[in-house]
């Protein structure tokens, strides 16, 4: 007797093999291509080398002098740069002297400077054999320095203060403390520091107040025997004088000339003992 039930019904259904591993290999294929392409974004956001296209060209000198570091000594080719520059030091002849018969006494020694600007090359043949270190809140600027002056060592700075929030109050230290700063600059005691920036002479600029707690802190905390000079410019500015007061201490206040002040700020008996202020 003829069987009612279809043949084709007794047969294995087997699933559709090479559909299902075209399938897979799609998955895999777009999750490895996003994966590729989130570690490209952050790669080109974590590293700020590719500003350099945005930077602009060196002209015909600039490249002259940024070729000569290789060859030559560099106080010379600083005298050669400035001799050939329009590049004027935004310091005066006199606010400049005070940090180089510091920095003459000194040297080679541990130089942190707060920002890049006409005279970074100057303070960095300052400190010969010494160890200079710029930080700059412009990653730009940063990146163009490198590209004119490749000897200098520098590091890009984000701030999270602002002008116009600058009041002191009981929580200070915790929003004035900056944050994720360089290894290197924890790694050394620093014998002189430079306050020169980040900006402060617009409502929404960072300030200098974070900078000025922080060189007061560094000051403070310092390990090896000796003292730390805080040079600290801008103070006709009302912020740069009422934080040097609070912070840096009037006391430490050695001189100054214009609109530079200098402070040599003892390493403190009790770091953590600021129950009266930095300055009691």
């Amino acid at each position: 007797m003829q069987s009612l039930i279809p043949k084709s019904f007794h047969k294995k259904k087997h699933p559709n093999t090479s559909h299902y591993n075209n399938q897979c290999y799609l998955y895999v294929i777009a999750i490895t291509a996003a994966a590729t392409i989130l570690l490209l974004f952050y790669s080109w956001y974590s590293d700020p080398t590719h500003l350099c296209s945005t930077a602009g060209s060196l002209t015909t000198a600039q490249t002259i002098i940024a070729e000569e570091f290789h060859n030559s000594a560099i106080p010379l080719v600083t005298i050669f740069h400035y001799a050939t520059t329009g590049d004027i030091p935004q310091l005066s002849k006199g606010e400049i002297r005070r940090p180089f018969d510091v920095l003459q006494s000194l040297a080679p020694c541990n130089f942190l400077v707060f920002g890049i600007g006409h005279d970074a090359l100057m303070w960095d043949s300052f400190n010969p054999r010494g160890i200079t270190l710029y930080l700059e809140e412009d990653p730009k600027w940063t990146i163009s320095a490198f590209k004119r002056f490749p000897v200098l060592r520098a590091h890009t700075m984000r701030y999270n203060t602002r002008l116009n929030s600058h009041p002191l109050k009981d929580d200070r230290r915790c929003r004035l403390a900056l944050g994720k700063l360089p290894k290197e600059v924890y790694d050394r005691d620093w014998d002189v520091i430079m306050i020169d920036a980040p900006r402060g002479y617009f409502p929404s600029a960072p300030g200098r107040m974070g900078v000025i707690y922080s060189a007061a802190v560094m000051a403070r905390g310092r390990k090896k025997a000796g003292v730390t000079h805080v040079f600290l410019h801008d103070v006709d500015r009302e912020v740069e004088k009422l934080y040097a007061k609070e912070f840096l201490c009037m006391k430490y206040r050695v001189g100054g000339i214009r609109r530079l002040w200098h402070f040599v700020i003892p390493p403190a008996v009790n770091v953590t003992d600021t129950a009266l202020g930095f300055c009691a």
